[in-house]
């Protein structure tokens, strides 16, 4: 019993802990219909943030390249696409790093933080962070 105890309170701390993470997958939603776009994938890598497109939900734009992008994103698939990069922990957000739109091919400064565990706030913005736009991802279950 003490054995069963302690692999569900190891389990439920496991879980508690990696909900309080931007680390994992997570769904954006489209402005207009409201419905999940994509899920993204927010991983660690040479102690800074990182992510990339794992799953576009349109059918029609599954196959879609980054025609607009500048190199070394040109033409490469949107899906796989590594979209935050080099992003540092500063205190309760992740920044200094750049987020990439494929829609229209830029890359702006952002940050990332960590607003309840099953949602995270993405700014991003050219210069200074009061010239921009947020965005809200929610955890994908």
């Amino acid at each position: 019993m003490k054995k069963l105890l302690s692999t569900l309170f190891i389990l439920f701390i496991s879980f508690s802990m990696n909900s309080q993470t931007i680390f994992g997958k997570w769904n954006t939603v489209n402005d207009e219909t409201g419905e999940v776009d994509s899920v993204i994938e927010v991983y660690k890598k040479n102690g800074k943030a990182y992510a990339k497109i794992l799953q576009i939900n349109d059918p029609e734009k599954q196959k879609a390249i980054c025609e607009k992008c500048d190199a070394p994103n040109k033409d490469k698939p949107i899906l796989g696409l590594e979209i935050l990069t080099g992003l540092e922990k500063n205190d309760k957000e992740w920044s200094g790093g750049e987020i990439l739109d494929p829609r229209n091919g830029k890359v702006y400064k952002c940050y990332i933080k960590l607003v309840k565990p099953d949602k995270l706030k993405i700014r991003g913005y050219l210069g200074l962070s009061l010239f921009g736009k947020t965005k809200y991802w929610q955890r994908a279950k």
